[in-house]
């Protein structure tokens, strides 16, 4: 799937919700500092006289000629969405209408046009599927009862649920970021209306000792970064701090965050989560190994969900078979007494906490259990899958 961390994507649960307002509100807030592209598109399922969108008589479908169309808004009192974008200070605005089984071959040509790293605000929903934006807002109104097709297809990606009354959005500007080119979504403050918990702290463990891999899996090469680089990027959007757990500072240091060493170091990865945790802040800690690739954002915050709303100790995903990842897990900072009494006993599982906690588990399929990278050969299957599905995702590829 194509990334493009410069695009702030916005979709809707059905029409008339508030979607372009947002996108507005928020071109008002960085316009003045940033060159921002307005974008639009509208995937067309059919060409066959009928209105796959629900309409009747708006023209979008039955006027495409080919397989996509690109235009530019000019006229900025028009009232259209694409006119109200460029009022808002869009530097320029585009519409890209395409046959859905061509969605991918009209962004690469609308990407052609306006450069593939601009910075942009984008409307759609069905774009979600070929693209991983920086970040993917949907607004629903606070009167929905359903979700359109296109917005129940991608309605699992969203960074955030946005509800509108109409007048105003239950999320906070301030939270959306702009750094270097590249849209985040920051983790809301206490007392804020958020769909995750707040003030969470990620803990990326990185003491391990590579022994199964052979070299340092720290520094195992993805898209021509290490992987823990790669997961620090997907972290360091969504939670207002990141910590690594690691004994060798220096081997971590370019990665900018706080290093926190074990108090007792070779005592296994239930000390790193204890002098971790020590070390935070936060109520709410994401814990995760550096040798998982992908993060489910999505699954994370419904741990954090889980763990706030029932008052978890941890919460953990399991599989239906039982299989579960304690280094994929959220953990509350008073866990910290457990996990301090049972390394006194000389005890070093993490799962020897678990009597002196209340643990609830999510249950997944298999499919979605966080995968982790042990060996070269679990590596080498990985970089194989990764590079296929780059590359027949890739706009314009067959």
């Amino acid at each position: 799937m194509l990334r493009l961390d410069g695009m702030l994507m916005i979709g809707s649960a059905g029409p008339n919700v508030g979607k372009t307002k947002l996108a507005c509100a928020i071109l008002r807030r960085f316009a003045g500092k940033h060159g921002i592209v307005g974008l639009k598109v509208t995937a067309i399922k059919e060409k066959n006289g009928q209105c796959p969108r629900g309409g009747a008589g708006c023209g979008v479908c039955s006027s495409l000629e080919g397989v996509f169309c690109i235009t530019e808004e000019k006229n900025s009192v028009a009232g259209k969405d694409t006119s109200r974008l460029l009022a808002a200070g869009a530097e320029r605005v585009f519409w890209l209408r395409a046959l859905k089984s061509h969605l991918a071959e009209g962004l690469a040509a609308l990407l052609d046009v306006v450069g593939p790293d601009a910075v942009s605000i984008c409307e759609s929903n069905s774009l979600r599927q070929v693209v991983e934006p920086g970040s993917f807002l949907m607004v629903r109104g606070t009167n929905t009862k359903g979700w359109k097709d296109s917005a129940r297809k991608v309605k699992r990606y969203a960074d955030r649920i946005v509800v509108s009354d109409g007048k105003k959005f239950d999320l906070h500007l301030n939270r959306i970021e702009l750094i270097e080119g590249k849209w985040r979504l920051m983790e809301e403050s206490e007392g804020d209306n958020t769909d995750a918990a707040s003030e969470a702290t990620a803990i990326i463990m990185a003491g391990g000792g590579s022994g199964r891999m052979g070299t340092d899996k720290r520094l195992l090469q993805i898209d021509g970064r290490p992987i823990i680089e790669n997961i620090r990027d997907q972290l360091c959007g969504r939670f207002k701090r990141v910590i690594i757990s690691a004994n060798d500072p220096e081997k971590v240091l370019f990665l900018g965050l706080e290093v926190v060493p074990d108090r007792i170091p070779r005592q296994g990865p239930l000390m790193g989560i204890a002098s971790a945790l020590e070390a935070s802040r936060s109520e709410l800690n994401f814990v995760v190994a550096c040798d998982i690739p992908h993060i489910d954002i999505r699954l994370v915050e419904q741990m954090l969900a889980e763990a706030e709303s029932s008052e978890a100790d941890v919460v953990i995903p399991i599989t239906s078979g039982g299989r579960y990842e304690p280094l994929f897990a959220v953990y509350r900072r008073s866990v910290l007494e457990a996990a301090n009494s049972v390394l006194a006993s000389g005890k070093r599982k993490i799962s020897d906490i678990f009597g002196l906690c209340q643990v609830n588990y999510i249950t997944l399929g298999d499919p979605d259990t966080p995968a982790n990278l042990n060996t070269q050969a679990e590596y080498e299957e990985f970089t194989r899958q990764h590079k296929i599905e780059h590359l027949s995702e890739e706009p314009g590829q067959k």
